[in-house]
């Protein structure tokens, strides 16, 4: 009898099983570093918490969904971080799940399994894994969205509109790319003879109803903000740079996805011995339209992104690489053939597994070996608990009041915002991105104010210095990180701002 793996057979008879076995256990993995060593929140995330305490319609973060999201996992969770990473662990495995849909749908269920592995490949390198926020929670709308857009340009299933719909509009209450990703869904649309058709209808004018009620309040406040300007477009001396830029976005998109070349050389006849009945992955023939569809959201999205990035010199590609690559694994498989043989299943096993779990080993070894072997900083190991409780106890000791604002630093003053308390965050260098709060108010209130102490005495800098003239600096509190190494202990200095009145 001739051997085949279990996993084979396993994608050959219990596909969806797979997908969320591999999925599960991604998430899993995840979710045990960030318990492990993660003593404070990842990224931008603290401060994206601190705008989301306050609920507002619309901020310099961009649209709010993101934003709101965060806060009620996090308030969820009793003010525990975990709250926020299962959130955004939910995002990456609904659009898994959604793109194991949609691919069934084109290459049929066996070759689904193929077309998310290969994705979840990529996305481990190129996109972020527990920083919520607007480029993690675009990757499902966006996913869910091209599902339905082909259900509907391509089965015709009109019931789809009205989730295409509340889909859109979620989106474009989550990231500012996603007028450019509706645009490359209209232009597919309208390129092809089943997507005219369609539009011609009157479900496409009901749903653009709905995408307008939803995308309303966040419009609006773009418009009393006066933040729609349109960028100014380069000079030509400058398109010589730019060029240049686009190059480099464009090679960190496609060494994120290193993967999928690794793993299809490996599946070449190349490296077999002999010749050998090599197990086979079936699909049923991909009709025209699907072809069409699959590499035109595989290449249109990147190719766009890259270009807009390039033109606006911005330094990451708009959307996020987690969104424009989401139909990679996709395209690979649908030109891959109507029948995929595994060869040396082993060894792709391995390759696949050491791709996906690679980026959380590099998150590991970093936070125990680097403290060693440089004196960087890990934002992720400073002990946020620790930090926000000295001062909201300080505070609460000194004037018998709870500590209503903190200013100062901002990504100090974000962790101490994270605290059960929730005291506002001031922006004061630039008091326009936290409206909720200003210098008045902040005088009022009293609050504590909180910088980087670069000697003994806890001097402040001179631009904290020059925006709170009348702080008495208090002595520098000390506090250690998850693995010290050779760092030194982060001291970080601080001035009460006394409520007005006491």
């Amino acid at each position: 009898m001739r051997f085949t793996s279990l996993v084979i057979e396993l994608i050959r008879a219990r596909p969806r099983l797979i997908v969320w076995i591999a999925v599960l256990l991604q998430a899993a993995m995840w979710l045990f570093v960030a318990l492990l060593f993660y003593r404070s929140p990842p990224g931008s995330l603290a401060t994206l918490l601190a705008f989301g305490r306050e609920y507002q319609v619309g901020t310099d973060l961009g649209p709010p969904l993101p934003i709101w999201l965060a806060d009620i996992a996090y308030r969820t969770a009793g003010g525990h971080m975990f709250g926020v990473y299962v959130l955004a662990e939910l995002c990456e495995i609904a659009t898994f799940i959604t793109l194991y849909h949609l691919s069934r749908a084109v290459v049929g269920s066996q070759q689904a399994v193929l077309a998310v592995l290969l994705t979840m490949t990529v996305l481990a390198f190129s996109s972020p894994a527990l920083d919520f926020g607007p480029l993690v929670l675009a990757r499902p709308l966006w996913a869910l969205l091209l599902l339905h857009s082909w259900q509907i340009i391509g089965q015709r299933r009109g019931n789809a509109w009205f989730a295409w719909s509340i889909e859109a509009g979620l989106l474009l209450l989550t990231t500012p790319a996603a007028i450019f990703l509706l645009l490359l869904l209209v232009i597919f649309a309208l390129s092809t003879a089943g997507g005219r058709r369609t539009l011609r209808a009157l479900d496409p004018l009901f749903a653009l109803i709905v995408v307008a009620v939803l995308a309303l309040p966040y419009a609006v406040w773009l418009m009393r903000a006066e933040t729609l300007v349109l960028p100014a477009l380069p000079e030509v001396a400058e398109l010589n740079a730019r060029a240049i830029h686009a190059v480099w976005l464009l090679g960190g998109l496609v060494l994120g996805a290193a993967a999928i070349p690794a793993l299809t050389f490996l599946n070449t006849g190349l490296f077999v011995a002999k010749v050998e009945d090599a197990p086979i992955i079936y699909r049923p023939p991909v009709e025209p339209l699907a072809r069409n569809f699959v590499y035109f959201f595989a290449l249109a999205p990147a190719l766009g992104a890259v270009l807009i990035s390039s033109l606006l010199g911005l330094e990451s590609v708009v959307g996020g690489a987690g969104v424009v690559l989401v139909m990679s694994g996709l395209a690979v498989v649908v030109a891959a053939g109507d029948l995929i043989a595994m060869r040396r299943a082993r060894m792709l096993r391995m390759v696949w597994a050491a791709a996906v779990v690679a980026p959380a080993i590099g998150v590991v070894l970093a936070v125990l070996l680097l403290p060693w072997t440089a004196t960087n900083e890990i934002a992720t190991s400073m002990p946020a608990r620790a930090i926000s409780d000295f001062f909201d106890e300080s505070f609460a000791r000194r004037t018998n009041l709870r500590l209503r604002a903190v200013a100062g630093e901002t990504q100090l003053a974000s962790l101490i915002a994270l605290h059960s308390g929730r005291p506002h965050l001031f922006i004061d260098a630039a008091p326009a991105r936290t409206p909720w709060t200003s210098q008045a108010k902040f005088s009022e209130t009293g609050g504590v104010v909180v910088w980087r102490a670069s000697d003994t005495a806890g001097t402040p800098p001179p631009e904290i210095l020059a925006r709170f003239p009348g702080i008495v600096p208090e002595v520098p509190r000390a506090f250690e990180w998850l693995v010290t190494g050779r760092q030194q202990l982060l001291r970080i200095g601080w001035a009460i701002v006394r409520p007005k009145g006491t």
